[in-house]
């Protein structure tokens, strides 16, 4: 009997040479990695575009509001003086005319008011910020702000103003004078929280808070000189307002 051996060590070298072993493509490794990082950055971008967009419909909103086109309107109120002691025979041939500029839109009025022509009185600013519900008065020769709350009996909305003066263009109105008598009350250092409107038009000015005179404890009796006051007359509704500021 015949009896065949075989080397191990040289079947081990066959099969090692016979059976290669399985290695990893490392292109095909390394894809998951690459996929994941080219996800992230998809999201990334995706976030920042929809970040972006968001702030310009947040800004574009802030800009609508703040800056919707406005309506320039001139007009012009004849008026006659009818309170106490100046009535019948004293009112003068000629009547007093006051004419200004109003800016309209849907959230505030500006009106500018020039120097009266024969008749003491100041060129002024008046703003009425109907969202805030609130009126500042701009002195321009003092370069003073003044803000009280809007007197919705007085001033007129915006569309009634926009009535108005579209009536005024078409000619000059005969009216009469009402008297408006305001007291300062104090000192306003930050004027940001009164708003965009009025922080626009007093930045940078002294700026002093103010009341009514009867709404004073005592009603208001005791007056100031004239040095201490000053006065407007200006119009936002059919009648003219004689609007006259005071020091406590």
């Amino acid at each position: 009997m015949v009896k065949i051996a075989f080397n191990s060590a040289l079947a081990q070298k066959a099969l090692g040479k016979d059976v290669p072993v399985a290695e990893k493509d490392p292109e095909l490794a390394s894809a998951p990695a690459g996929t994941e990082g080219s996800t992230g950055r998809c999201l990334l971008t995706l976030l920042g575009i929809a970040f972006i967009l968001s702030g310009l419909i947040v800004g574009g909103a802030c800009l609508y509001r703040y800056f919707t086109p406005k309506r320039l309107y001139h007009g012009a109120m004849q008026f006659s003086d009818v309170s106490a002691g100046a009535g019948g025979e004293n009112q003068p041939y000629y009547l007093p005319r006051v004419e200004e500029e109003v800016e309209i839109s849907d959230s505030m009025a500006v009106i500018s008011v020039p120097p009266p022509r024969f008749r003491p009185g100041d060129p002024a600013y008046i703003l009425h910020d109907f969202n805030r519900k609130l009126t500042a008065y701009l002195d321009l020769t003092l370069r003073t702000c003044f803000v009280i709350p809007l007197n919705t009996s007085v001033v007129l909305p915006p569309q009634d103003l926009i009535d108005l003066f579209s009536q005024l263009m078409s000619g000059s109105y005969r009216s009469y004078l009402v008297h408006e008598d305001l007291v300062v009350t104090e000192r306003i250092d930050d004027v940001k929280p009164l708003g965009f409107y009025i922080r626009r038009l007093c930045d940078g000015k002294e700026t002093y808070r103010m009341q009514r005179r009867a709404s004073l404890p005592g009603g208001g009796i005791q007056k100031r000189s004239a040095d201490d006051c000053f006065t407007f007359h200006h119009f936002e509704n059919k009648f003219v307002t004689e609007t006259r500021i005071c020091k406590a």
